[in-house]
């Protein structure tokens, strides 16, 4: 594993942009490996949330930070990029495990947190492990997604600033804010629009949540068992109570199941990728069929194969613009606003940057990502290493 985890560093590209620092952790006592990738540290402190995943690697960790570059200098934030990974299948494991697992990384990376580094959630992490994260390493700022009942008052500081978990579903909201944007572009009427979303964890909710909200018809969902389908619609208030009790998505009678990778194959207007990176892929790009993909997860699909996508007609939405939604609720509770303040938040800075970068690729037949990723080099490059 050690050798393997070696190569994967060996194959991170260094550039103009970083990466800052690549931080290897390991705890011999809870036995469990831990990365943390700081990309950039241009435009302010480096942002990004913490997975948990039994085939996390360095090389993974770093593609997300870079990701999160972008991502925060697109949205206009004051953050730099970053990400973390904990090699770890949280299923084989207590909750009482996982919580001291969460606490040992947070006090091995204390020399660099909140200073360089502010972690947030992510696959496998939530509100819950944030707070874990916050109260080891002793410092309010060392993470956001904390729970809305955590406040600030926690470390004696009197005031009632508190958390905004992503279990609000800013990041989801943010994904279906990008994807009414999208639809004026493709010319797709949202009042009738099919959707399929690939992930039914907390981006793939609540994209639904709001889909169903302004009208669209979810007709596809998976998770890791599988899919279920029903080309007339599927009701999200059944499908989430039978996920909040616990259930497997095939408990939804009124769907017939499918394979979890044909999902990507159905004819829909909106395809919504909001689980694992590298899902669209050399095996199943060339039978997506979707109008528009706006990418709910971090990197879903190379780069390749979304210019494959532009010269076919087919819109995409970066996860660099279209999940930003996420970070921009970190931004918020870092700030110290409300819920409300959030989401309008996240709603104007998506809706702007969308149409902003879909026009650019429109006028000049340039991909979205190309076009996105030469406004946010150009920011980043313009500012200097902030020295903390």
């Amino acid at each position: 594993m050690k050798n393997s985890n070696q190569n994967q560093i060996s194959k991170i590209t260094k550039d103009e942009l970083g990466p800052a620092y690549i931080v290897e952790t390991y705890d011999p006592q809870l036995d469990f490996t831990g990365y943390l990738v700081i990309d950039n540290l241009n435009l302010g402190v480096g942002k990004g949330g913490i997975r948990m995943t039994p085939d996390v690697s360095a090389l993974e960790v770093f593609r997300l930070a870079r990701a999160m570059t972008f991502k925060n200098a697109l949205a206009g934030l004051p953050f730099g990029g970053a990400k973390a990974g904990i090699v770890l299948d949280p299923r084989t494991i207590t909750l009482e495990k996982k919580k001291a697992i969460m606490e040992s990384f947070a006090r091995s990376l204390k020399a660099l947190i909140p200073r360089l580094y502010i972690a947030g959630p992510d696959i496998n992490t939530s509100e819950r492990e944030m707070q874990w994260f916050a109260e080891a390493n002793g410092n309010w700022k060392s993470a956001t997604g904390k729970p809305a009942n955590y406040c600030m008052d926690a470390f004696g500081k009197g005031d009632k600033k508190c958390g905004i978990p992503h279990e609000f579903g800013s990041t989801g909201f943010g994904v279906v804010q990008a994807s009414k944007v999208a639809a004026e572009f493709a010319d797709v009427d949202m009042k009738n629009a099919t959707a399929a979303i690939a992930g039914f964890g907390n981006v793939g909710t609540f994209a639904m949540k709001h889909l169903d909200e302004i009208g669209v018809k979810t007709i596809a969902v998976s998770d890791r068992q599988g899919a279920i389908y029903n080309p007339k619609g599927i009701d999200y208030k059944k499908l989430i109570k039978i996920k909040d009790s616990g259930k497997s998505i095939f408990d939804y009678k009124d769907a017939k199941q499918i394979g979890r990778e044909a999902i990507y194959e159905l004819k829909v207007d909106i395809l919504i990728p909001a689980a694992t990176p590298d899902v669209i892929n050399e095996t199943n790009y060339k039978k997506v069929k979707a109008k528009i993909i706006v990418e709910g997860a971090n990197i879903p699909m190379q780069e390749k194969y979304e210019e494959y996508f532009h010269k076919n007609g087919t819109l995409i939405v970066p996860d660099i613009i279209a999940n930003a939604g996420g970070v921009i609720s970190s931004y918020a509770e870092y700030r110290g606003y409300n819920p409300k303040r959030m989401f309008e938040t996240v709603e104007a800075r998506i809706v702007k940057n969308v149409r902003t970068i879909l026009s650019a690729s429109k006028k000049e037949n340039r991909s979205p990502r190309k076009v996105a990723m030469e406004i946010g080099k150009k920011r980043i490059l313009s500012a200097k290493r902030r020295i903390f």
